[in-house]
Formats: structure tokens, C-alpha cells, sequence
């Protein structure tokens, strides 16, 4: 499946505002809900990702068509990436573990910006990785 790229970078800056207001208020139930986010993104595709949808409803229609598409499977596995991320720091702020939710949600943060800002996804980069690793 080919995707428009704007389209996750549209998903990563959502997610770096659910984040830092994660990060801001401590809420674990806001991380659960980023966190069921990613797990649809990662599992379902884009096609069932909240943002995703959002982003072909309300932002590509207003947009010039992309000069180029790319494969799916990258942004998928940044999205499982994003949940285990999410998962840790939900279980860390709702156990009372507070270090772990603090960090959980930092680390993912930096992903998400990273990718809204420059267009540098760390879990397509580690999807690549992992794919040059099992082929050789």
C-alpha cells in the first residue's frame, strides 16, 4: 500500500501535542487514549488511524496531489513502535510509577517531533534496519 508522506507527518504533529500535554499534565488516561492511536496505526493502517482518517478528510483535499507516494509498512511499524512506547508509559503513570511514564512519553515525544518537524521518522528508520538486518 502506497500513502501520501505529508499524511504521517500530519499524524506525528497531533501526536507531539497529545504528548507534551501528556507530558504536562501527567494524565495516564490521555497516554492510553495516544496510545490506542498508535496501536490502530500500527495495526489497522492508515486507513483505520484516527489521524489518518483526519488528515484525508480534512487536510488532503485542500492540498496539491503529492509529488510522490511511499510504501506504508515503515510508518506502520513506527506506529507499533509509538504504542510500546505509549503502553510502558500508560502502565508507568496508572501504577504510580511515575519515572517510567515520565520517560515512555519523553522518548516517544522526541520521535513524533523529530518527524513533524523535519520529516526524520526514527521507527521507519528502525523498520529499514531490521529489513537490511533479516536479508542479509
Amino acid at each position: 500500500m502506497q500513502i501520501d508522506p505529508r499524511g504521517p507527518r500530519f499524524a506525528a504533529a497531533l501526536t507531539t501535542l497529545v504528548l507534551s500535554a501528556v507530558l504536562i499534565t501527567g494524565s495516564g488516561a490521555l497516554l492510553a487514549a495516544q496510545t490506542a492511536v498508535f496501536a490502530l496505526g500500527a495495526f489497522g493502517g492508515p486507513r483505520y488511524s484516527p489521524y489518518g482518517r483526519l488528515y484525508r478528510v480534512a487536510v488532503r483535499p485542500r492540498l496539491p496531489p503529492p509529488g510522490e507516494l511511499e510504501d506504508a509498512r515503515p510508518p506502520r511499524f513506527a506506529q507499533g513502535v509509538g504504542a510500546v512506547f505509549g503502553l510502558l508509559g500508560t502502565v508507568g503513570y496508572l501504577t504510580g510509577a511515575h519515572w517510567l511514564g515520565l520517560a515512555a512519553t519523553a522518548l516517544a515525544l522526541a520521535a513524533a517531533f523529530l518527524n513533524a518537524a523535519f520529516g526524520y521518522c526514527l521507527g521507519c528508520e528502525m523498520y529499514l534496519l531490521v529489513r537490511r538486518v533479516r536479508s542479509a
